[in-house]
């Protein structure tokens, strides 16, 4: 079985605890380490028994808690050897454990494979952890599904996908510059909830069985927005079955936990 616990979801901070058997590991740090601390022992998952920490990439809502959590309990840090320069020099005391995009490794209990994304960071990358006949996947800030990311999710359990914004509502988003909005819809910015629902949808099998909407805007989406343009998407494809969950929302409050 895995545990699915989502911490924190959004531009303020990322964070995603997957535990199975023995083994507990953190997917980002994107809180303080304080808040970090209190959420994980919360959930009897403490720091110190973490197995790693996996990194999708170095922006600042994905690592904030990295420095003081990964030093203060010794908490190897998994990531590609181009995330870990782009933060070396900022973390230089961590255990940097590197592998490859495209690559498979085990970790505990785990079985973990990565795979390239496509966002504006230096290697950016999702996984797909694997337990005995469970599967989990994770795939955040990516501008849009390439062939690559939609064969690396094909048959998992369960997935947690960016559905960051509605196009009409960024479009018409007097907040943000023009400039700003380019980069979110880039191919290298953000997913739309259109793009997310295709993704979903052409990934979709009787094995899926849950879905977590993550990274919502809170300017340009809304959780009931997001869910029903997914749960459309999915029906569309004769997925009744999967259930679509938006952790944060006030019917899926944080911490939002699932079991497979």
């Amino acid at each position: 079985m895995i545990r699915v616990s989502t911490l924190a979801s959004g531009s303020s901070g990322n964070a995603i605890l997957v535990r199975s058997g023995a083994t507990a590991l953190l997917v980002d740090a994107g809180l303080s380490a304080k808040a970090l601390s209190t959420l994980l022992e919360s959930l009897d998952a403490p720091p110190a028994s973490l197995a790693g920490i996996l990194l999708t990439h170095e922006h600042g809502d994905h690592i904030r808690g990295l420095k003081i959590l990964a030093s203060k309990h010794s908490i190897p840090v998994f990531a590609t050897a181009l995330t870990a320069r782009e933060l070396r020099n900022s973390i230089p005391t961590a255990d940097w454990r590197l592998f490859s995009s495209g690559s498979t490794f085990d970790l505990g209990d785990f079985s973990i494979a990565a795979f390239s994304v496509p966002h504006d960071a230096a290697d950016p990358v999702g996984f797909v952890l694997t337990h005995g006949n469970a599967s989990f996947a994770v795939a955040t800030d990516l501008g849009h599904p390439t062939r690559q990311v939609v064969n690396s999710l094909r048959g998992v359990n369960a997935l947690l996908v960016e559905s960051n914004h509605d196009e009409a509502l960024l479009q018409n988003d007097t907040k943000r510059p023009w400039g700003v909005k380019q980069r979110i819809m880039s191919r290298h910015g953000h997913l739309s909830n259109q793009s997310a629902a295709a993704l979903i949808a052409e990934i979709a099998s009787p094995s899926l069985s849950h879905v977590l909407l993550a990274h919502l805007s809170e300017d340009c989406n809304s959780p009931a927005l997001a869910v029903s343009t997914i749960s459309g998407h999915l029906a569309s494809a004769g997925c009744h079955h999967t259930q679509v969950l938006c952790p944060g929302s006030p019917e899926h409050p944080l911490p939002c936990t699932i079991s497979l």
